[in-house]
């Protein structure tokens, strides 16, 4: 993970007379895109904090609680995997992009906060924006949109049938027979054109022959976390 200079951030101030959107931020790094279409792309990270669907496979489970808030964002991101996090305002978080077009706001799950105002001034900085998501909340407007539906997991939340219109890939976690099912079910949902991902869950064996069978069946894209087989955060 690269480290940022602080730019004179603190703690959010309100603005006077003026509603501001306050984001629990757990972490913001440079990177490589590592999962789906744009896999290899140089890229910013945006990780929020918080998140109720409950994958148990999931690999970020320090983003799940509402989080320890802490003064600034260096400060939360001194231990790597930390529940800390900063409360910021979409313009200190813009401050923090020194680099790259492409910018990924994830989580936790990143829609369970209003990114409307976020993904407005990254847009305004020429940013290239991109959700990835659950789609258990509501998705706002991006460039890119991602959609990892997380089905009958065990904090209860369920897809919204407006997500499937609103994402540009579609990309399925797979760790059994049932899962290509359930995404042989729900593919339909999306638009036209919607590029349909497969991953391998944990990057097991079986996972992956699954998924290698499947693209080569149904012309899916295989998604194989590069970042854990390159070494990067």
């Amino acid at each position: 993970m690269l480290s940022f200079s602080p730019g004179g951030l603190s703690a959010p101030e309100k603005l006077k007379d003026q509603p501001v959107t306050i984001y629990r931020v757990n972490e913001i790094f440079e990177t490589l895109q590592g999962e789906g279409v744009w896999a290899g792309t140089p890229c910013t990270f945006i990780r929020m904090q918080g998140c109720l669907v409950g994958c148990p496979y999931c690999d970020t489970k320090h983003t799940w609680s509402a989080g320890v808030v802490k003064s600034t964002l260096l400060e939360a991101m001194q231990k790597k995997d930390s529940e800390e996090c900063a409360l910021m305002t979409a313009g200190q978080i813009v401050g923090y992009i020194r680099r790259h077009a492409h910018v990924v706001i994830t989580g936790g799950e990143p829609c369970a906060q209003d990114l409307t105002q976020l993904i407005k001034d990254l847009r305004g900085r020429g940013k290239y924006v991109q959700i990835e998501t659950s789609g258990t909340y509501e998705i706002p407007e991006a460039d890119w949109v991602t959609l990892s539906p997380k089905i009958n997991m065990p904090g209860g939340k369920d897809v919204l049938s407006r997500s499937y219109a609103m994402c540009h890939e579609l990309k399925m976690v797979i760790g059994k027979l049932a899962d290509l099912n359930r995404l042989q079910a729900i593919k339909d949902r999306c638009p036209p054109g919607v590029v349909i991902s497969v991953q391998p869950m944990s990057q097991s064996d079986k996972a992956t022959a699954l998924c290698i069978a499947a693209c080569l069946q149904h012309g899916y894209r295989l998604s194989l976390q590069l970042h854990k087989f390159v070494g990067v955060d």
